[in-house]
């Protein structure tokens, strides 16, 4: 039942995200878009060390590898390394990218950005479901708490991406049902990611370490590609750094003190 809980949790915080669009009577402001991309930053940023990488090196020393450290490491490079693949190869539209050459109208360009959210929804789908893996493992090292911490941490910051979707997809003009309907859809990735990890690291448990790592690797880049560029362009980057603050600070809160 947590596991199945853990697994939904995330999809929860996008859902709510989205239905921000049922209350908005104009566009989502720029500096509270800044602060909640700097938050999402902040809550992927202390969930890839304290829920994936710390876990990672624990359990490689738990099972006896003298370099504990080399599963975290290459984990690290390949979840990083795999994301810059698909980024380069599924065509997608940026978060800090201006209208593509072409495009028809502003709809485009807000289709493009679900394809990117998307895609970078699957990273946060697999961290839950290795986490929760490493939970159903029996190893003691990750706790049930500290999953659905992560899980929590997860939700949190998808609410911010759900209403990063679903705002420009009603400025487009699309009803606020249809709006609502593809940023919960931009969602629905990360339990499919989530129980596809699980089924696959359950059967393979000794590189439990590697795709914890792996996943924080590709969540890291992420941040780095994505959230922090948007978070930093143009005036007021501060409040984007403030936001960065804040998640940070809470996702290491619910991480410590639960798990």
């Amino acid at each position: 039942m947590k596991a199945a809980l853990g697994v939904f949790i995330p999809l929860i915080g996008t859902t709510l995200g989205a239905a921000t669009v049922f209350f908005l009577k104009k566009d989502m402001g720029p500096r509270l878009q800044k602060a909640l991309l700097g938050f999402a930053s902040g809550v992927m940023i202390a969930a890839s060390v304290w829920s994936l990488l710390i876990p990672a090196i624990d359990m490689a020393e738990a099972s006896g590898t003298k370099a504990a450290w080399l599963p975290a490491v290459a984990g690290f490079l390949l979840g990083m390394g795999f994301l810059l693949f698909l980024d380069s190869v599924i065509p997608h539209l940026h978060l800090n990218s201006d209208e593509p050459e072409g495009a028809k109208s502003s709809l485009s360009k807000s289709f493009m950005l679900i394809f990117a959210v998307t895609l970078h929804n699957l990273p946060e789908g697999m961290a839950v479901g290795v986490v929760l893996a490493g939970m159903l493992s029996g190893s003691g090292v990750i706790s049930a708490a500290g999953a659905i911490a992560l899980a929590v941490g997860i939700a949190i910051q998808n609410f911010p991406e759900g209403a990063i979707i679903s705002a420009p997809l009603l400025k487009s003009g699309l009803s606020k049902k249809k709006a609502f309907l593809y940023g919960f859809l931009s969602g629905t990735v990360e339990p499919i990611g989530a129980i596809l990890t699980i089924l696959l690291v359950s059967s393979i448990t000794p590189v439990l370490p590697y795709i914890l790592a792996f996943a924080a690797g590709a969540m890291i880049y992420v941040v780095v590609e994505e959230l922090i560029p948007e978070a930093q362009m143009g005036e007021h980057s501060n409040i984007g750094t403030v936001g960065t603050a804040l998640g940070f600070a809470l996702m290491m809160l619910l991480d410590v003190a639960l798990g």
